[in-house]
């Protein structure tokens, strides 16, 4: 298949460099004049796709080359982008920078070969002027089959600044750059950014459309997405998920999506419909029940922050139990495994009661318990189908939590040295685990799930 999106991979020397910032800007100017734009995100992010669909108005989805391999990142992009007028790519971390420092392997660099796509590189121009100039052509020359075809400054200091890091930098072009705005910065928190319902009000991405236009050179950066060349890909694609199955659902999925669960692939939600899947939204803050389902999904968030409010909903929480006590199947990561734990103790040391699936009281830390990609291999037959199954995935947390050896431990997570860690918390028709897995590795596990609740 044939497919000829415009597209550009905004990539930059490290984090915080302003990609963020760019695509929403970029994004919004675009679909202010009439563009469909397609968002994505390298790497494994929840939150930035997020700004991306307020922005451009419809879901982004992540591109990760460690995760999910080159063909289902091809099959994933001529899915989401098909029918877009231009496709922007938001890089991760630097633009070299992936699942090893000695390679490209989920790095954002490598997407951009993948797709074929020239980069725009962010550069965060804060005090520097000539200087830009060396870390653009470090940029420029390090990968020889890297295009990089143009340099955005930002935070920069007014007219004056940007027209001597114009005359400064001349490979690659400048085109543009965004002024430093402290009343339009998008708020983080120890997540990263916060959800997108809190941070990115319609005025502030109006905000940042206008001084796109108004700092940037648009037409040139769309010259740019529309000379990339055309991009080949299989016909029929084994990794990617086709189209939902037509007539009566094989089950319905309970879906939690509120202030406390909406970290979700996109990918991921589709597989499950495709494989006739009903998704189910449903809230555990506020609904008093799940509503009629086969099984539930429970994605990261941030329970910790809702964490009295999930506690006083006591209802929810003995709905879930008397879901799992009849068996129905309930897969839980990262945020829904904290919320199945007998409590939460979060930062100011109070414990707050939860569903009390998985025994052990998940404990907030100040600092990073885990970060990084994992991969998984299970060990026994759960929801998720035999043992044997192998799938790739990623970990952010701040919490730790101390399960019983009574508890089955159904994943081995490779580490990169040592002995595996026996994680994966199961009991009954319950499997819970920190890990956020992409599908795409392993579209066996999204099967298996759908059948356990179809049965």
């Amino acid at each position: 298949m044939r497919i000829d999106v415009p597209r550009l991979v905004l990539g930059a020397a490290s984090s915080g460099s302003g990609k963020t910032t760019l695509a929403v800007a970029l994004a919004a100017a675009l679909r202010a004049r009439g563009l469909k734009v397609a968002p994505f995100k390298c790497g494994p992010d929840y939150l930035d796709p997020g700004y991306h669909a307020r922005a451009s108005g419809v879901a982004s989805h992540n591109l990760d080359g460690w995760m999910m391999g080159e063909e289902a990142v091809l099959s994933t992009f001529a899915r989401a982008a098909a029918g877009a007028d231009v496709a922007i790519i938001e890089g991760v971390m630097g633009l070299f920078d992936g699942a090893s420092p000695a390679s490209d392997a989920g790095s954002t660099a490598e997407i951009a070969r993948w797709l074929g796509a020239p980069v725009v590189a962010v550069l965060d121009a804060s005090g520097m002027a000539r200087t830009a100039a060396a870390v653009a052509r470090g940029l420029v020359d390090f990968d020889p089959a890297l295009r990089v075809g143009a340099l955005v400054c930002n935070r920069v200091g007014g007219r004056g600044h940007l027209e001597l890091l114009r005359e400064a930098v001349r490979v690659p072009p400048v085109a543009g750059g965004l002024p430093a705005r402290e009343d339009l910065a998008f708020p983080e928190r120890h997540l990263g950014l916060v959800s997108v319902a809190e941070a990115l009000p319609g005025a502030t991405v109006a905000a940042w459309a206008a001084l796109a236009e108004e700092w940037l050179e648009v037409d040139a950066l769309l010259a740019l997405a529309r000379s990339a060349p055309p991009l080949e890909r299989p016909d029929r694609a084994a990794s990617a998920p086709a189209a939902p199955v037509a007539g009566r659902p094989r089950c319905r999925i309970g879906v939690a999506w509120d202030e406390a669960f909406h970290f979700y692939y996109a990918d991921n939600l589709a597989r499950l419909e495709a494989l006739g899947a009903e998704l189910v939204r449903f809230s555990p803050l506020h609904d008093a029940a799940p509503p009629p389902v086969d099984g539930l999904y429970l994605g990261g968030g941030y329970p910790e922050e809702h964490a009295a409010a999930l506690s006083a909903n006591e209802g929810m929480r003995r709905a879930i139990r008397a879901l799992a006590a009849a068996g129905r199947p309930i897969y839980a990561e990262c945020g829904g495994l904290m919320y199945l734990a007998s409590a939460i103790r979060t930062r100011d040391g109070r414990e707050h009661d939860m569903v009390g699936l998985v025994p052990g009281v998940a404990v907030v830390r100040d600092r990073l318990q885990a970060l990084g990609y994992a991969e998984v291999t299970t060990r026994a037959p759960s929801i998720l189908g035999p043992a044997g199954l192998t799938f790739r995935g990623h970990q952010f947390r701040y919490s730790e939590l101390a399960v019983p050896p009574s508890v089955s431990r159904v994943y081995a997570v490779a580490g990169r040295q040592g002995a595996p860690l026996l994680e994966g918390y199961a009991a009954g028709s319950v499997l819970a685990s920190y890990v956020h897995a992409h599908w795409a590795s392993c579209p066996a596990a999204a099967e298996g799930l759908v059948e356990a609740c179809a049965r």
